[in-house]
């Protein structure tokens, strides 16, 4: 299959993230789900990682002096589809390289809509209530962090029957398509109900989402 991992990072904020921690694990099987080689690696960041970032990942500055400098980081060169719960912030600390996205977050919203959590954590105590706590006490790490989400996409899989990862690719772009409006005064509005005029204010905005913006040109 083509070359398709499972990828995390862990940076030193949200508004101009650099990378600090990176971690994949290579999928080579679908159905069931077969893991291959997995990489882990920090990285110094050459900026100070926000009190913020550090509450959630508890990764210290000078834990990272001596690693290698954040540019130096690689996706494997042969790499087609990037895997990640909200991917796109992985896909942002990367640069945002030319790569298909698979967001396992916008495939668990659709696959569970129910559930009142749709985050890592929450998930993995939907599908494995028993082990789940056990297997979170490394959270926030991008190496726990993929191996949580190869159980989440594993169990996506099963429930959309899912076999390859084009077909997977192609289920998280239509996940990812809102059919309501997410914010503003017509939040929770159906699209198609949604007034022409705001429609058209809205697209006219430089930074609307992407899939916002195909959802609302259709």
């Amino acid at each position: 299959m083509p070359k398709t991992i499972i990828f995390d990072t862990e940076a030193t904020d949200i508004k101009e993230p650099v990378l600090i921690e990176a971690a994949w694990l290579e999928v080579i099987g679908i159905q069931p789900l077969t893991i291959g080689e997995q990489f882990v690696q920090r990285y110094n960041p050459g900026k100070a990682i926000s009190l913020g970032a550090l509450a959630t990942h508890h990764i210290l500055d000078e834990e990272l002096t001596d690693c290698p400098p954040a540019s130096s980081f690689q996706l494997p060169s042969d790499t087609e589809y990037l895997i990640g719960h909200n991917v796109d912030f992985d896909w942002q600390v990367l640069g945002k390289p030319n790569i298909k996205r698979i967001c396992t977050l916008a495939l668990a919203r659709s696959v569970w809509p129910a559930l009142d959590s749709h985050n890592q954590s929450a998930l993995l105590y939907y599908l494995d209530r028993k082990n789940a706590r056990e297997q979170l006490r490394n959270a926030h790490s991008a190496l726990a962090d993929v191996g949580i989400c190869a159980k989440i996409l594993e169990a996506i899989c099963v429930q959309l029957n899912i076999t390859t990862a084009e077909s997977l690719w192609m289920a998280s772009e239509k996940a990812r398509m809102p059919t309501h409006m997410p914010f503003g005064k017509h939040k929770g509005v159906a699209l198609n109900e949604v007034p022409s005029d705001y429609k058209s204010w809205l697209l006219g905005q430089p930074d609307i989402d992407p899939y916002l913006r195909k959802a609302l040109e259709v």
